[in-house]
This record gives structure tokens, C-alpha cells and sequence, in this order.
């Protein structure tokens, strides 16, 4: 008798191969449609983000009160001060004097000792002395528990000072501190603030240690707080403007910070405010990078690729609605503004991007400076103007958090996403199910022929042994 011969096989390789081929196909459409809502997905991030970018920079230089023409602000004496000038500061000259600076209040407390006992509420107050005004106070409260933080029952003056400081109603308007002098030790505070509302005072009336409530009633002024005065149009016959701060910001769209007073015999000094053409010019600058910036991202996510050069196309490429976008963004700088645009350097070229001719741009800033404002406009939602106003409106139709059509693209992604997930677990369900029947059928018959080809080994030993005898 001849032996049956079978071909040797693994169940469980069998098996596996015959469930993959059974979902091969299923899957790779999956697959194929996991990665696409992934790319997609993705892209519409890259988007978002390129235009969040764009539409940022377009308000830092065209938003609300702001212009891409630069003023610049200037004192002829940087040692007494320095000016600054927004956008919309009018040109013009001022003459200018310092008579006096403001400054902070100081005093000191003295003939304090240590070892005082804790308790009651200590009161520190904020005001103008002269004319009867508390501008703040707060209380600080000098028990034990709150007071003594090395708990050995008596307070120092440096626990005094410390419980100023964190007091919960100081919020960094007064800064005290422990100056020693010989074997004395006094409690020095400062205001944050400067000006004459500013003065410094303690009322102890409320602390229960009779020493430590007479020492914190006797002040001694180190610095007395005063308020800045200047005089705009000069010494002589200038109006006095009077303030608590050394910033001045009286003339609209200038801030003049003053670090120094004028002695009597010293000659006023000018404050210029005149356009800024390099600030101008890297204004213009700013807003051609940021416009190329965002043109260069959507041209990657619509690019069609190259199969030749191994290049991949981008995740837009066959998408109507982003090419709409990338047309629409080229056709906004292609308006009929644009010779006008052109005069005043920006130039529009043949693939869409932005170009700054610097020079042609300065020679027009000083034939006609208002124009290139009027021209790029303002991206200000509430009255958006010219050609950063048009770019701004429709840019919203995408942006918008709310009803945007990159949230709508988005929430459609992940609908689809989810979709795709659980079509996934679905087939990964069947794949074990046919794993599973194709393993138990595979493994019986892997047995089956296992016992018959015990019996046939048997059969040919028994006759094997007949033909012996």
C-alpha cells in the first residue's frame, strides 16, 4: 500500500492569509479613504493656520487706528527724554519745557525694635495730603497667626515689613523694606506709583502693642512724592500741564516720557512728529511678506505634483472651493487699484506673489503720502476699507470660528472620521470572524490527515508483516 501524502501547510499562516484576502479589497478602499480624510484634515490645519497668520499681521498694520504709514517722534534733547508717534499722529513741531518730573513717595518709620507683640490691624494709605484725597488703602493684619511667621510669639520689624507686602489689598502699591543704620533699624516704604496722590502714610491706631503704635505713628519723609510738570510751548509763556506720571500723551497720537527736569537757565527743546519713510517702507514690506507667505501655502496644498519628479500633490489639489480662494486672493492685489498700487511699488506678478520696488515706493511717499494709505486701507471689521479691508472681509468667510467654511470643513472631517473608524472596527470584526472559521477548518483538516496518515503508516506495518511469513 502506498502512503497518502498531503501538502504541509501552517493553519494559522493559512488562515491569516485567507482572512486578509477576504478583506483585502474592503480595506484598501478604507485605507485609501482613511488617508485622504487624514490629509485633508491636516491641510485644513496648514490653511487655518496660514491665514490666522495672515489676517494677524494685517491688523497689527491696518486694524483699528492703525496705518501702514509710519510718524516717527523726536526730541532734540534724548537726554531729557524720548517721544514716540502713532500712525496717525499729526506732523508737526512743539517747543517744550520740563520743569519738574514726577516722582514716588518715601518715608521711613524709626526708633522701631523687635520682640513687639503681635496683634491688631495696621492701615496703610495712599493719598494727596494737601488736598485731602485717599486714592487707595488697605489693611494689614498683624496678629499671630498671620503676622509672627516664626511663630515665636513676638514680631520683628522685618515680619512687620513682610506682612505689608503680602498684605492681599497691597496688589504691589507699596514696597516695604528694613534699613538699618548703626544698631537701628527702620521701616522704609516706597509707592509704586509716582505723583503727589501717591503719598505714603500708616494710621496704627488699630495695633495693640503700645511701643510698636507709637514708632508706626512718627513719619519721616525720605522723598516727597510730587507730580510732573511740563510746559507746552515753552518756558516762557507755554501752558503747564500737570501730572502724576512722567509719560505725557497730550498731543493725540504722541507719547512723550520724560526722564530728566530742566534748570531755569536752560533752553526749551523742539519735539518733531513727521512721517517715518523707513518705518513706511518696512511697514509695506511686512505687509508683501505676509500676503507671499499665505499664497505660498495655499499654492502647496492646491499644487497638482509631479509623478515624474516623485512630487505628491497637495492635500487641495483637486478641491474647487480652495482654488476659488487662491484665485479670489490674486484677483483682490489684481484690482483695478493695482497701476495705482504699482506706483507706489507694489507690484503684482504674473504667479500672484507681491514685489517691493523700496525706491519707487519712497519717491511716491513724498508726492503723495495719503494715497498708499488709502489704497491698502484698513482691516478693521467695523469699517473695513480698501484692499486690506476686501482681503480681511472675505478671509472672515473662512476663518470665522463660528460659520466659517474651514469649521465647516472641519466638523465634515470629523464626522467622516469617525464614520471611517468604526467602518474600520467593523471590518476588522469580519477579519476575525474569518480568521476564526478558516483557522478551525484548516486546524480539523491538518488533524484529519495527521490521523490517516497514522493509520495508513499502520496498515503498511501490519501487511508488511503478512508478506513476511
Amino acid at each position: 500500500m502506498s502512503s497518502i501524502t498531503a501538502p504541509a501547510y501552517d493553519p494559522t499562516t493559512t488562515a491569516q492569509a485567507l482572512a486578509q484576502k477576504t478583506t483585502a479589497a474592503a480595506q484598501q478602499i478604507l485605507t485609501n479613504q482613511t488617508n485622504t480624510a487624514g490629509a485633508t484634515s491636516t491641510g485644513l490645519s496648514k490653511l487655518g493656520s496660514a491665514i490666522s497668520a495672515f489676517q494677524s499681521s494685517l491688523s497689527s498694520l491696518t486694524g483699528l487706528g492703525k496705518s501702514v504709514l509710519a510718524q516717527t517722534a523726536t526730541l532734540s534733547d534724548t537726554g531729557i527724554g524720548t517721544a514716540t508717534a502713532k500712525a496717525g499722529a499729526p506732523s508737526g513741531s512743539y517747543s517744550v519745557f520740563v520743569q519738574q518730573l514726577a516722582t514716588s513717595s518715601q518715608v521711613s518709620y524709626n526708633n522701631l525694635s523687635d520682640g513687639r507683640s503681635a496683634g491688631g490691624i495696621l492701615k496703610v494709605k495712599l493719598a494727596d495730603e494737601g488736598a485731602g484725597t485717599t486714592t487707595a488703602s488697605f489693611d494689614v493684619d498683624l496678629s499671630s497667626a498671620s503676622a509672627d511667621t516664626d511663630k515665636d510669639g513676638v514680631l520683628s520689624i522685618r515680619e512687620v515689613a513682610a506682612a505689608i507686602n503680602r498684605s492681599s489689598g497691597n496688589n504691589g502699591l507699596v514696597s516695604a523694606g528694613v534699613v538699618t543704620i548703626g544698631t537701628e533699624s527702620r521701616l522704609v516704604l516706597t509707592s509704586k506709583n509716582t505723583g503727589v496722590a501717591n503719598t505714603v502714610s500708616l494710621d496704627a491706631s488699630g495695633v495693640t502693642d503700645t511701643a510698636l503704635q507709637t514708632g508706626l505713628g512718627a513719619r519721616t519723609t525720605i522723598a516727597a512724592a510730587q507730580d510732573a510738570i511740563i510746559k507746552l510751548g515753552g518756558q516762557a509763556s507755554g501752558t503747564q500741564i500737570k501730572q502724576a506720571s512722567n509719560t505725557f500723551t497730550n498731543i493725540d497720537g504722541v507719547s512723550m516720557t520724560f526722564t530728566r527736569a530742566q534748570a531755569p537757565t536752560e533752553n526749551d527743546i523742539t519735539l518733531k512728529v513727521a512721517g517715518d519713510t523707513n518705518g513706511t517702507v518696512s511697514n509695506v514690506q511686512a505687509f508683501v511678506d505676509a500676503y507671499n507667505k499665505l499664497k505660498s501655502a495655499i499654492d502647496t496644498l492646491v499644487d497638482a505634483g509631479d509623478p515624474g519628479k516623485d512630487q505628491a500633490a497637495g492635500a487641495f489639489a483637486h478641491d474647487a472651493g480652495i482654488k476659488a480662494l487662491q484665485s479670489r486672493l490674486v484677483s483682490l492685489v489684481r484690482s483695478t487699484s493695482t497701476s495705482s498700487l504699482a506706483s507706489y511699488g507694489i507690484v503684482a506678478t504674473r504667479d500672484g506673489t507681491l514685489s517691493l520696488d523700496s525706491t519707487r515706493l519712497t519717491k511716491q511717499l513724498t508726492a503723495n503720502p495719503n494715497g498708499l494709505d488709502e489704497l491698502i486701507g484698513s482691516a478693521s471689521s467695523s469699517s473695513p476699507t480698501g484692499i486690506a479691508g476686501s482681503m480681511n472681509t472675505y478671509l472672515n468667510l473662512w476663518s470665522n470660528s463660528a460659520t466659517g467654511q474651514i469649521k465647516q470643513r472641519n466638523d465634515a472631517v470629523t464626522k467622516l472620521q469617525s464614520t471611517l473608524s468604526q467602518r474600520q472596527t467593523d471590518l476588522d470584526a469580519q477579519f476575525d470572524s474569518a480568521y476564526s472559521r478558516y483557522l478551525k477548518q484548516f486546524t480539523q483538516l491538518q488533524t484529519l490527515q495527521s490521523t490517516m496518515t497514522s493509520n495508513v503508516s499502520l496498515f503498511d506495518a501490519l501487511f508488511s508483516s503478512d508478506k513476511s511469513n
